[in-house]
């Protein structure tokens, strides 16, 4: 579906155009035409491959999508492709940007999800200045949204494993509901790294030494992005290194509880082995044994038992097994 299709000369709005009008545009000097698409339809991305001259490859992977983050030069154009990542409840939903780039266009297509990037084509429009140097600050712009909606993705997931690492220490809390959530925090983690990894190597490639035409002069913008992406793939390995802790901690912890338990078992099973041995004695039914017709042989026998356990009871309580 065609979102907005516009054409830009020295950095202002010229007009909104029609497909049919695109190729005019392309033929003024110092002009290009900006195009958004959203989830297109069957063949309408080989319209626009013919109006713009996209590179076929470039627009298989476009037409495919699952594809991994990356920018790649075809001749005098770039074409990118950034993953979006959109909240879904408690899950992730991951979405694709791809763009194509060239020096007179700029195709921007986006599938999976339901952010808008009106916001960057206005920013674009306030800034004349900017947008004079071409269809590389369109793409920088895009980027840029791209990876600065990543900071509020990390922040929530850093708060719930906060609130993962507060319920480990509560004591009603249940282990292993907790190693369940640090899983399912994990993969959302997971999903976040292969977004962010992929493209900050790419992203080297448009501020080093060897940078294409189409953002020469945008070498400084380009490394920004770069920055941030540094410190998003940072923390992002930072929660991860902090959520294996966390778990390894709750599995300690269920260890610590196993060991309670057998600790009270053993304790329990010591108070009654005591009054077993002796009732065993006594119970095996030999004719001559000690005290058998003793008067107070039953009561001193129970005495002994209480006696004993009592004293179990104390040491075992002061070394708390009980």
């Amino acid at each position: 579906m065609l979102l907005s299709c516009a054409a830009y000369e020295n950095g202002q709005k010229l007009a909104d155009i029609t497909p049919q009008e695109i190729g005019g545009y392309l033929q003024r000097p110092g002009c290009f035409v900006w195009v958004a698409v959203r989830d297109p339809q069957p063949g309408e991305l080989d319209v626009l491959s013919q109006a713009f001259g996209l590179h076929p490859l470039a627009v298989e992977d476009a037409s495919k999508g699952h594809q991994r983050p990356k920018i790649e030069e075809y001749g005098n154009s770039l074409f990118a492709v950034l993953h979006l990542i959109e909240r879904e409840g408690t899950d992730l939903r991951i979405g694709e940007l791809a763009i194509f780039t060239g020096p007179n266009y700029v195709v921007s297509v986006r599938e999976g999800v339901n952010m808008s990037f009106q916001d960057v084509r206005a920013r674009c429009e306030r800034e004349p200045h900017l947008l004079s140097q071409g269809p590389g600050y369109v793409l920088y712009a895009l980027m840029d949204a791209v990876v600065d909606r990543y900071f509020p993705l990390l922040d929530d997931l850093e708060d719930e494993l906060d609130a993962i690492e507060q319920r480990m220490f509560a004591a009603e809390t249940e282990p292993r509901a907790n190693i369940e959530e640090a899983y399912e925090l994990k993969q959302r983690l997971l999903q976040v790294k292969h977004a962010v990894a992929p493209l900050l190597e790419a992203t080297s490639n448009l501020s080093g030494a060897r940078v294409p035409g189409l953002c020469a002069s945008l070498r400084e913008y380009f490394r920004d992005v770069y920055d941030h992406l540094q410190r998003l793939n940072q923390t992002t390995d930072a929660l991860r290194d902090t959520l294996t802790t966390a778990v390894s901690v709750n599995l300690s912890f269920i260890t610590l509880q196993q060991n309670e338990t057998t600790k009270r078992l053993a304790a329990y099973a010591a108070l009654v082995a005591v009054p077993t041995m002796i009732a065993g004695i006594y119970g095996m039914n030999f004719h001559h044994m000690p005290e058998l017709t003793w008067l107070f042989g039953y009561p001193i026998a129970l005495g002994t038992m209480t006696v004993i356990d009592a004293a179990l009871f104390y040491r075992l309580r002061k070394a708390k097994w009980l």
